[in-house]
């Protein structure tokens, strides 16, 4: 944000230079990125009238100007500009004189006549916007001539770029500024500017006008001011080089009031013609999905139900916060003006802009918070600046409305977390500082914090400013006493380096992303609405309009980062997987219950690249990833694993498995394995198969430590069976199947329940002879005790019965 140093005098008296405010505010955490003198190198250029002016006698396309310079001195000056009259005063370089670029004027010829230096335009004095360029700037008759132009309408000004942290909007203003700087200079003073000072509205209106309502609690005051007998012309000039020294393009004295009151106080407003609104009233409401209007950039924007609308008789004439309609602009005609000063949800404003991708100054600050109690301020403001560049008449009373909003609280300092956290304990002196900022001691060491400081909530704000103030620089420290020797990783770390050690060692990357993602990434993945994933946590301020929605998986951060890699001209192979938490809600039929729960997850991706000249190439594919996600669970003691076919809405129907292990008796899922689904892969515009697989880390925080015992004296008798299965059932299923009955056979011939030692499939065969739907399935199967030596018939017996048993749950023997 842009400061005018000569404007943020009307609001403070500081007896510092700028550079030195500036380094009291970046080391109090408001950095000054730059400070700049837009007249530059400028010197020697004067304001002048014109005196005598007359054609010149062989060109008459050139006039001859003999300008009265000051102190009695005069120069002649010819110029092809004919918006110059006999008595107008202007902006003269003379010899010798440089321009903000550093041109230094000379003398010339002009077919004669010999002229010194130049009258200058506003673009010449690297003011466009100021004027139209047309011609020379013609000044207002208030300045004598020979006065050097840097002390003139601010021309000479000194521009802070401040930085504001999006915590602090109260700051995106001359006023927060002056605000700020009294905080860290005690002895400066607050000013109030003339037209700040408070305006009486007695009279009634004189326009017909309804009600103000607010059906929408997004809106949370909304204030309207009535201007009539307005002139529309250009703002004074001082207003339009202050206007575009700091970043605005003057447009008309209407409009120009309204920009110059929200860099002021940092209220925006808005400015209506009373006569173009459809309806002599203003309802604030929620659009309709697919609703539209076209806003003043001429474009028509499509709207959905987390937007605001200002209405009049029903129809959008201003997205709420954001900009305004097309249609009830202010235009050279206007004389009736209604003025706008309101204050809106922060969130709601986000939203609509970064959806819209509209970044207005006004929703730059509605964003970051306008202090409600403002906006009767402001617009008293605006209307005295109305009557005083329009000629308006304004001593009207303020129509207004208002829905409940958060009020600020007090908050408790203590002497033991200002000593803990800052090693500060004089609380006298920290009430001092506090008071400073605006925040109002009540005694009992509690404080109240400004209305426009949102951002204080709790005492640790209470005690960063006491810090800002004192300079984190200055803070006093000391080394902390007794260190402990040894520290204990927790579960959680232990097994966070466990994965990380596992996966890298397995020839992937550790990558990290955002936890934030943009809030249709679950249409991308094509979520069902009714999967806890679909909906998820909006961020409240956040930082852009990618980054709106906490995440659910971790998926689409690493498909992001695929797409990037691929996009910046990689071409190799990536192994690439992610810890971190996913972030779901409780209940996900409320958006507006915010309450959720956190889960740690392990995800991983796989792509083979689309470089064709590796010989030494080798293709990963699902088995691949299959193979890597069992050596992350093994490694933790789980030998139990169940992989099972399943469905996700992101991924290849044939190629997607669940993962389960047995805890307890009890299967628990972890995750899931998955090739991505062909049309995703293709939407990425990535030219290759994506293998992906995401884990729930929390059953795996306690390890099964493996059970040591003796190779057995006695051998194992291996048996074979070969089966027909229904295509649909999954290979784990067979696999229990297989080890259920072996525990039924065992129990029912008298032995050990654990005799099935191992279980291994040998062959898959489907054609000439198995029926349509089927395959078949060959097990080995070893059977063993530790006590004894297995006889032939007891092997006999126990295969005999397993084959039994499995005929019962509808297999058939081979």
């Amino acid at each position: 944000m842009l400061i005018s140093w000569e404007l943020l005098k009307e609001f403070i008296d500081l007896n510092v230079t700028p550079e030195q405010a500036a380094e009291r505010l970046t080391l109090s955490g408001t950095e000054i990125e730059s400070i700049e003198r837009p007249a530059g190198k400028m010197s020697g250029v004067v304001a002048a009238r014109v005196q005598v002016l007359e054609r010149h006698e062989l060109d008459p396309h050139l006039l001859v100007a003999h300008l009265d310079v000051g102190s009695g001195k005069y120069q002649k000056c010819v110029t092809s500009a004919h918006n110059i009259n006999k008595g107008d005063l202007v902006l003269y370089a003379g010899e010798g004189a440089v321009l903000p670029d550093g041109t230094v004027m000379g003398v010339r010829d002009f077919k004669g006549v010999t002229s010194a230096g130049m009258m200058l335009s506003a673009g010449e004095l690297g003011l466009p916007d100021v004027d139209d360029n047309t011609g020379l700037l013609i000044l207002p008759d208030d300045a004598a001539p020979g006065t050097d132009a840097r002390t003139l309408y601010h021309i000479g000004d000194v521009i802070l770029d401040v930085s504001i942290t999006p915590n602090r909007g109260d700051l995106l203003s001359l006023l927060g500024l002056a605000r700020e700087l009294k905080g860290l200079y005690p002895k400066a003073n607050l000013l109030t500017p003339w037209w700040l000072r408070p305006l009486k509205h007695s009279q009634d209106w004189t326009e017909d006008f309804g009600e103000i309502s607010l059906p929408d609690a997004g809106c949370f005051a909304y204030r309207l001011g009535l201007a009539t007998g307005a002139e529309i012309k250009k703002s004074p000039l001082t207003v339009r080089i202050d206007l575009q020294h700091l970043g605005m393009r003057p447009i008309n004295n209407a409009v120009d009031v309204t920009n110059y009151i929200m860099l002021a106080l940092g209220q925006p407003l808005h400015a209506f013609d009373l006569n173009t609104l459809p309806a002599r009233e203003i309802t604030v409401r929620a659009a309709h999905n697919g609703e539209k209007m076209t806003t003043l950039d001429e474009k028509e924007r499509l709207l959905d139900d987390q937007d605001m609308l200002i209405t009049s008789g029903g129809e959008a004439i201003a997205i709420a916060g954001v900009m305004g309609g097309l249609q009830t602009g202010i235009n050279p005609d206007t004389k009736t003006i209604v003025i706008e000063s309101a204050s809106f949800s922060p969130v709601r404003v986000g939203h609509t802009s970064r959806r819209l991708g509209i970044s207005s100054e006004a929703a730059f600050r509605f964003s970051r918070t306008v202090d409600v109690n403002l906006s009767s301020r402001a617009l008293s403001a605006a209307l005295t600046l109305l009557s005083h560049w329009c000629g308006a008449e304004v001593d009207y009373k303020v129509l207004s409305a208002e829905n409940e909003h958060k009020e600020p609280e007090a908050i408790k300092l203590t002497q033991n977390k200002l000593n803990k956290y800052f090693n500060y304990n004089n609380l006298d002196e920290a009430r001092n500082i506090l008071e400073g900022f605006g925040i109002k001691y009540l005694g009992d060491d509690k404080f109240m914090p400004p209305s426009f400081r949102p951002d204080i909530a709790i005492e640790e704000d209470l005690i960063e400013e006491i810090g800002r103030y004192i300079g984190y620089n200055n803070s006093p420290g000391e080394l902390p006493g007794k260190l402990p020797r040894r520290a204990e990783l927790g579960s959680e770390m232990s097994l966070a380096a466990y994965v990380r050690n596992l996966m890298m060692s397995r020839g992937y990357t550790e990558v990290m992303t955002y936890s934030f993602l943009p809030e249709n990434f679950a249409k991308f993945l094509k979520l069902d609405e009714n999967d806890v994933r679909a909906r998820p946590l909006l961020i409240a301020n956040p930082i852009s309009r990618d980054q709106v929605a906490m995440r659910t998986t971790l998926i689409m951060g690493l498909l992001n980062g695929l797409k990037n890699s691929i996009l910046s001209g990689w071409r190799g192979a990536v192994r690439i997987f992610e810890q971190g938490r996913v972030f779901l809600r409780k209940d996900i039929n409320n958006k507006d219950y915010a309450e959720h729960v956190e889960f740690n997850k392990v995800a991983g991706l796989l792509f083979n690249g689309v470089e064709s000249r590796d010989i030494y190439k080798q293709p990963e594919d699902f088995y691949s990833m299959k193979a890597d996600v069992k050596a992350l669970i093994e490694g933790r003691g789980f030998n139990e694993i169940i992989l099972e076919a399943s469905r996700e809405s992101f991924a290849h129907s044939g190629q997607t498995a669940s993962v389960s292990v047995i805890i307890d008796n009890n299967k628990v899922n972890l995750g899931f394995i998955a090739a991505l689904k062909p049309s995703l892969v293709k939407e990425l515009d990535v030219n290759g198969n994506i293998y992906i697989f995401e884990l729930d880390l929390t059953p795996l925080e306690s390890t099964k430590r493996p059970v040591l015992k003796p190779a057995s004296l006695y051998p194992a008798s291996t048996r074979d069976i070969s089966l027909l299965v229904n295509k649909a059932k999954s290979s784990a299923q067979v696999e229990r199947d297989i080890r259920d009955s072996v525990k039924a056979a065992a129990s029912l011939n008298n032995l050990n329940l654990n005799i099935l030692e191992n279980l291994k499939l040998f062959d898959v065969y489907q054609g000439k002879g198995i029926p349509e739907g089927f395959v078949s399935l060959a097990y080995s199967l070893s059977y063993r005790l530790n006590d004894r030596t297995l006889k032939d018939d007891e092997v006999e017996s126990l295969h005999n019965s397993v084959r039994e048993n499995l005929t019962q749950k509808g297999y058939s023997m081979r």
